[in-house]
């Protein structure tokens, strides 16, 4: 099933890639932590770079409102993998304040400027998409709605072409057109198929013509402005272009049945994926499933206000009704049709389960999204925790599973569930 490996070197004393934002990190002792589960949190981190499939990652820890860890490992560009075509490139090590993209990880955050709207009075979850946007409801999508479309339900998993070109991706008004001449014979919401491209352009042109404006500005508006971020945008302004951290194709190159399915649920072949999401096209272009890029610092920050009530440092993003709604189940456990595997969905977000989940043990309270792969970002209530961990090695090799649910398991274990 994989072909030969494609690992990025890594050095015995970690110490020489590492960095730790110690002015950041409170004392675990103040959040009913020890020392000693937060060094556990990083050492299943080190375990994770040691493969060699993670040229660089970034990890913040919220507990309680308090930032107890905030640390990267490896090199943001200039350290990759043979195989990958970034060859001549500058070593940059990568910090903790780093920006990186999400991929997936945007949806939860797009899906959030959809409920402001709910908030405002602007729009009901059980609207049709064809109401705002009435080139849509025709070939079996005239009932789908809102909601269907935040919950995966909307019948539409996939941009209607054979083998795409992926700049057709950084074309904003060619994908709508191919969406809006799309059929379906799943458009009644009775079966849940990730929408990994499709459903976040829908939201996006959603946004965008019920406000006027687009999804960049109301990004800024709703959640970065707020939040103090100083990324926390769709692809990056150019002056950023330089702090971005590279993403690398690592690992055993993936074969039949994995690349067939990956490529389903993408539209893209996999090991494509990294190198075009290093281009200028993608640093520039709004993609609201796929391309918003933050520090894990900024990332964390928007789980803790969900987890606040919708609140930050004073102020009030969204409601606290909003929130529960956002974080509410939209169905059952499920086994997806384009995951194919089990798992549960709200409008917006990925949930957690008792046994294990993304979000690691006994987190059925918990929600979040994961992102290409290995970036997983969740709040978990019964924990009081707010976490975000980046990374940039785009692989589907053997190994790479185990070592992100040791890290989930990590987290979950040594921060335990509050009384």
């Amino acid at each position: 099933m994989f072909k030969k490996a494609n690992t990025v070197p890594v050095p015995k004393n970690l110490g020489a890639v590492t960095q730790i934002d110690s002015k950041a990190e409170t004392s675990p002792y103040d959040v009913s932590m020890t020392r000693d589960k937060v060094e556990a949190i990083w050492n299943s981190v080190e375990s994770f770079y040691r493969t060699g499939l993670q040229p660089g990652m970034t990890m913040v820890v919220r507990r309680q409102g308090e930032i107890v860890l905030k640390r990267s490992i490896g090199h943001a560009r200039g350290n990759p993998p043979p195989l990958h075509p970034d060859q001549d490139v500058d070593q940059v090590l990568m910090t903790p304040d780093t920006p990186i993209c999400l991929f997936s990880a945007s949806k939860a955050i797009t899906a959030m400027l959809v409920h402001k709207l709910q908030e405002q009075g602007k729009l009901d979850l059980n609207d049709t998409i064809g109401k705002y946007i009435p080139e849509f409801a025709c070939n079996g999508k005239e009932g789908i709605t809102i909601a269907h479309v935040l919950s995966h339900r909307a019948g539409v998993p996939q941009i209607p072409i054979s083998n795409p070109h992926p700049s057709l991706l950084f074309k904003w008004d060619s994908v709508i057109d191919l969406i809006n001449a799309g059929y379906t014979k799943r458009g009644d919401g009775s079966q849940q198929a990730y929408h990994a491209i499709v459903g976040g352009y829908i939201l996006g042109e959603l946004v965008q013509r019920i406000t006027g404006e687009s999804i960049q500005a109301n990004l800024q508006k709703y959640i970065a402005k707020p939040l103090n971020a100083k990324y926390l945008t769709y692809g990056l302004n150019p002056e950023h272009h330089d702090s971005a951290a590279y993403n690398y194709s690592t690992g055993a190159l993936p074969v039949f049945p994995i690349n067939i399915l990956a490529k389903r649920a993408l539209n893209i072949d996999f090991e494509k994926i990294a190198s075009i999401s290093n281009s200028t096209d993608f640093l520039n272009a709004s993609i609201p499933a796929g391309n918003i890029y933050g520090t894990a610092d900024e990332v964390s920050r928007f789980y803790q206000m969900m987890l606040d009530g919708g609140q930050y440092n004073g102020k009030q993003l969204f409601e606290a009704e909003t929130i529960k709604l956002a974080t509410k189940p939209a169905g059952g456990l499920s086994i997806d049709q384009t995951l194919m595997i089990p798992i549960r969905f709200s409008t917006g977000f990925m949930l957690g389960e008792n046994l294990f989940s993304l979000f690691g043990v006994k987190a059925r309270k918990a929600y979040g999204h994961l992102g290409l792969i290995n970036i997983v970002t969740w709040a978990d209530p019964a924990r009081d925790i707010s976490v975000a961990f980046l990374n940039t090695g785009k692989s589907l090799d053997p190994r790479s599973l185990p070592a992100l649910g040791k890290i989930l398991v990590s987290v979950s274990s040594n921060c335990g569930v509050l009384k």
